[in-house]
């Protein structure tokens, strides 16, 4: 879901906070696997030392791509906190712009 400018600022951010958790979570599964994936291939490759197993691993199409959507996830969820973030400087500058129409509109 997109975050339109029509929508409260609450709204907003709510929906990008909601946004950000499950593509933080997301990410984190796989960060916090990657070395349970790793031993799965490893023992996948049969009767191999673990060294060299871990080697042809690494070196394989699949763990580079493993890799990349580990990094790929990170940075979708660190996208939306820069978002979250966005969002929460323009409330404090429309705040602050608010109260300066306020003290204008006093004098």
């Amino acid at each position: 879901m997109s975050v339109t400018s029509n929508l409260p600022w609450s709204e907003q951010y709510r929906i990008v906070s909601k946004q950000w958790v499950d593509a933080d979570a997301a990410a984190s599964i796989l960060e916090d696997t990657k070395s349970a994936v790793m031993a799965e291939r490893v023992v996948a490759l049969g009767d191999m030392a673990v060294n060299k197993a871990e080697a042809t691993v690494k070196a394989s199409p699949e763990w580079r791509q493993h890799v990349e959507s580990v990094v790929n996830a990170r940075r979708a969820a660190n996208r939306l906190k820069v978002q979250l973030e966005y969002l929460r400087m323009k409330f404090s500058e429309w705040q602050s712009h608010e109260a300066t129409k306020r003290t204008e509109a006093r004098l």
